[in-house]
């Protein structure tokens, strides 16, 4: 990407997950982080923040990961935002079919804190 990564919108239903991929991206990252709860949330977010990248979580109760990413397309303010998707389900196949629903790439769970923001910037440094 031709922008530097500085601005993530981070989707997961899970507040456990959520608090260890916010500190991770914030501390470790030293991104700003908008995190959010649901897909509601984020698309309720996502146009006043205006991210850089969003992280979802592909299993939410509600929306799903590529719901919420089909939504976020749909909005002026986040039609061309790119995103990755979290997800314990790491099939090759599975994985084809997110990256086919937009996605740069995916990162499995469990994620490891201490190394979740150079995978993010990795991601991104290749998608550009």
């Amino acid at each position: 990407m031709d922008k530097a990564l500085e601005r993530i919108l981070y989707v997961e239903d899970e507040d456990d997950i959520r608090m260890v991929g916010e500190m991770a991206l914030v501390d470790v990252g030293g991104f700003e982080v908008r995190s959010c709860s649901s897909g509601a949330e984020a698309l309720a977010a996502a146009p006043a923040f205006r991210p850089d990248l969003v992280v979802l979580d592909v299993m939410m109760p509600g929306m799903d990961g590529p719901s919420v990413l089909r939504a976020l397309r749909a909005l002026p303010g986040t039609a061309a935002v790119p995103a990755i998707f979290m997800t314990a389900k790491i099939m090759p196949s599975e994985v084809a079919e997110l990256k086919a629903a937009g996605a740069l790439d995916v990162v499995p769970k469990p994620f490891d804190p201490m190394t979740l923001p150079d995978e993010i910037r990795a991601i991104w440094s290749r998608a550009g």
